[in-house]
């Protein structure tokens, strides 16, 4: 193996070392949203996928920021996409980026195609934080003590709540909007309590 080959493996074995300890180190033991895992680590080894091969073909830097700009189509914050989607959809992006810019097959871009299937489906499988979920709440109560509002939505969903966001408390219609992550108890388990989309609001 020659010395480029080495430096290079080293660089990719410091990036994921550095994007793991990110995101299951300081991110989620922080916020609790297992969507952005997989969004994090596919947009992560995506762009070192296509910078490394951007970097090692004889390509010009406007068409390097021009396919960047491609990538940049993507709406991160769309109502019709969601994060792990997001990750998803760079990673194809990335991958056809892949396939298109060397002349020929070549071991690098094979190893980094191969590593963003990889880590997605590390990052997307359901054994990773399989009792982790995220709902969208408008109940129909005004809470505007958090401990109590705690408490109710641990009765509500069955959980522990681990982080909670108040969106807005409407005093005149008794409602509150509110994001929440909880940890289902081993007995909520069940395919009534599946996943409902994020956006979707709740009444309770």
């Amino acid at each position: 193996m020659s010395t480029t080959a080495l430096h290079q493996l080293a660089l990719v074995a410091a990036d994921l070392v550095a994007v793991f300890v990110l995101v299951f180190g300081v991110y989620f033991p922080r916020h609790h949203r297992r969507d952005l895992v997989t969004a994090f680590l596919g947009v992560n080894v995506g762009v070192l996928a296509v910078a490394m091969t951007l970097s090692s073909a004889s390509v010009g830097i406007g068409l390097g920021m021009g396919l960047f700009g491609v990538l940049s189509i993507i709406r991160l914050r769309s109502y019709e996409i969601t994060q792990h989607e997001v990750a998803y959809y760079f990673s194809a992006l990335a991958i056809g980026l892949l396939g298109g810019l060397p002349e020929r097959v070549n071991p690098l871009t094979t190893s980094l195609t191969v590593l963003i299937v990889a880590v997605l489906y590390v990052g997307d499988h359901p054994r990773l934080f399989p009792r982790h979920r995220r709902r969208s709440l408008r109940l129909d109560s005004a809470h505007t003590d958090e401990d109590a509002l705690r408490a109710h939505l641990e009765m509500l969903l069955g959980g522990r709540v681990v982080n909670l966001s108040v969106k807005s408390i409407d005093l005149v219609n008794d409602t509150t909007q509110v994001d929440v992550q909880y940890v289902v108890n081993d007995a909520a388990r069940s395919p009534k309590n599946a996943d409902i989309p994020l956006e979707q609001g709740v009444r309770a």
